[in-house]
């Protein structure tokens, strides 16, 4: 039993033995991964209804799921989209990780799964049938399938994982926190195995047209253009949608069932810009602290964090606000790191974006490679950091994440290079 009173000085080391991804550009990890080595993006007109009426024509769908290949038919269809995309990353990763939950004790296994929705579908879909039919027509499933915490309530019943269970919503920032609060709980001692992530499947006609009016999403029709984090004909994001999950576990334990460690997590800062509900803080001070937070929280120089995986929504506001985060939480250092976004290739996965980036950060570590920021071509004044036009190659030991929500949510997590 663990002593009141527990000293951080006694925290545990985390690890990470397990991914899986649902993507706009593969429906598993490797695939995921291969895409980004080649470049791929996952734009195209969206399918999931007709966008006649619509300035958005254009998402980052999930291409060719089919949930029952994951789950039997019967547990899928008591499951939205979003939920169905969190058991199907989080079966990967299990598997990834070799864990077999009959050796383990299913009260230290917990889940933090996110979701910066839920279903928008189940609500419109429920909201026409109880104004052309009447309240007593709405299904009976409806509030289960469209609570954002079913993704990690129905990524615990199918793993049987016991321990905590939460769903952290901080709108954009979900992923990164969850996976961040998976990684406190097990460095307190409260699990051995943690299930983490996020999960979003929010392109529906209420979901585009309410970020539409809010001038979030490009209105660009060209696959190419859409989504340019950095460039300085950067229009607004584009909405995708899928799934990361990890299975972040305690160093000794993972050791002790000889697990594949692919990185350590060593380090998670959170702050509030307490400043709108929309727009960052201006001058990038709430990123900055949570960049800084999570930095301190290894312990160790910033000097040491070489290469950033951005928030890069490719919105006007954020990208020119977490520049001058960067700025301001490294200094000069800024100037000498490798700055990238996933978000050119995948789109903005919203609640799921975080945790995607945290495991292209992790396949990053493991091959020395940092994919471009595809599409960009030009920067403009004040964006005078290098935002890899190009891919690079060679050996660095930290990547550090960051996930930037409406609201003013910011969150950063650190991970290295395991050496043992």
């Amino acid at each position: 039993m663990r002593q009141k009173g527990m000293s951080w000085m006694m925290k545990k080391r985390v690890v990470v033995t397990g991914m899986g991804a649902i993507t706009p550009i593969g429906n598993s990890v490797e695939a995921f991964w291969d895409s980004v080595k080649q470049g791929k993006t996952g734009f195209a007109p969206i399918t999931a209804f007709d966008t006649t009426d619509y300035k958005c024509k254009l998402a980052a769908e999930v291409k060719d799921f089919d949930a029952a290949e994951f789950m039997d038919k019967k547990a899928a269809r008591r499951m939205e989209r979003f939920s169905q995309f969190a058991v199907a990353a989080a079966r990967e990763a299990m598997e990834d990780a070799g864990i077999d939950m009959a050796k383990e004790d299913p009260y230290r296994a917990g889940c933090a799964v996110g979701s910066g929705i839920g279903s928008l579908q189940s609500m419109e879909k429920e909201h026409a049938r109880l104004m052309e039919k009447g309240p007593s027509r709405v299904a009976p499933l409806f509030v289960p399938l469209m609570i954002s915490n079913m993704a990690a309530g129905n990524v615990s019943i199918a793993f049987q994982l016991k321990g905590k269970s939460i769903n952290v919503v901080t709108a954009c920032a979900t992923g990164t926190n969850s996976i961040g609060e998976a990684f406190r709980t097990i460095q307190y001692g409260d699990a051995d195995i943690m299930v983490a992530g996020g999960t979003e499947s929010a392109i529906s006609p209420l979901g585009i047209a309410g970020f539409t009016s809010l001038t979030a999403l490009s209105p660009c029709e060209d696959p190419a253009r859409c989504s340019i984090p950095f460039d300085k004909d950067r229009s607004g994001f584009v909405m995708g949608e899928g799934a990361g999950i990890v299975v972040l576990e305690e160093l000794e334990h993972a050791k002790a069932r000889g697990a594949r460690i692919y990185a350590e997590v060593v380090g998670y800062g959170c702050s509030s810009d307490a400043y709108h509900i929309t727009s960052p803080a201006e001058d990038g001070a709430g990123a900055a602290a949570a960049m800084g937070n999570a930095v301190k929280d290894a312990g160790i120089d910033g000097t040491e964090v070489t290469y950033i995986n951005a928030h890069g929504t490719s919105t006007h506001h954020n990208d020119l606000f977490e520049t001058r985060a960067i700025k301001l939480a490294f200094g000069e250092h800024a100037r000498d790191m490798k700055i990238n976004s996933t978000k050119s290739m995948i789109g903005h996965l919203l609640g799921a974006a975080g945790a995607v980036e945290f495991i292209t950060c992790v396949k990053e570590l493991q091959e020395g490679y940092i994919h471009p920021t595809v599409g960009l071509r030009e920067t403009e004044e004040e964006l005078d950091l290098d935002y890899c036009r190009e891919s690079c190659s060679g050996s660095f030991s930290y990547a550090l994440s960051n996930s930037l929500g409406f609201g003013g949510h910011n969150a950063s997590i650190l991970i290295r290079s395991y050496t043992g």
